[in-house]
């Protein structure tokens, strides 16, 4: 078995609607899910505000890659449409694999560029890491420390206080 923290971002259309529909298709694994937050578009300025929450998978036979698979499915079933002209640009679903656990608790990491883990660029990003807070409130980052450290440094200071929590929205699964 292993455990990942997946990330799920929506800035296109029927956002809420688009992070409901990741949670739904990754069904059973789904164990918790965190609140919801409208966050500023990171890394492209000029398009809509983005939802973004975090989830806790786990499954007995998912390798790291599976989560990746999952994640990618979930992005097509939602329209994901990618530009690569515009890395950071609009999209109805983004779906980011962030931390994989084995069955012992050991951290997964990886430098393979289809899937590096932990998540390269999840230290820098305030609405990955507030929501998993949420959920996992004593976590640590592999080579980069507490989430709490990590939220509070002067580095995302501006990032969290953009970020609005969404309390009327739930994304719990109706599987």
């Amino acid at each position: 078995m292993t455990r990942a923290v997946l990330s799920l971002g929506s800035n296109l259309g029927d956002r809420a609607g688009h992070l409901r529909a990741a949670v739904d298709l990754l069904g059973e694994s789904v164990q918790i899910v965190s609140g919801v937050y409208e966050t500023p578009p990171w890394g492209d300025d000029g398009q809509p505000p983005y939802l973004n929450a975090v989830v806790i998978v786990d499954d007995v036979t998912a390798t790291p890659r599976h989560w990746l698979e999952r994640a990618q499915a979930c992005e097509t079933a939602e329209g994901r449409v990618r530009d690569p002209d515009r890395r950071f640009g609009p999209r109805t679903l983004d779906v980011d694999v962030i931390m994989v656990w084995e069955t012992d608790g050991t951290a997964v990491v990886s430098d393979d560029p289809l899937l590096t883990l932990p998540h390269p660029r999840a230290h820098l990003r305030a609405f990955v890491l507030r929501p998993w807070i949420d959920v996992h409130p004593h976590g640590r980052l592999p080579g980069h420390g507490w989430l709490t450290d990590l939220l509070n440094s002067p580095e995302l200071a501006a990032d969290v206080a953009a970020m609005s929590p969404c309390p009327d929205l739930s994304l719990e699964s109706k599987a």
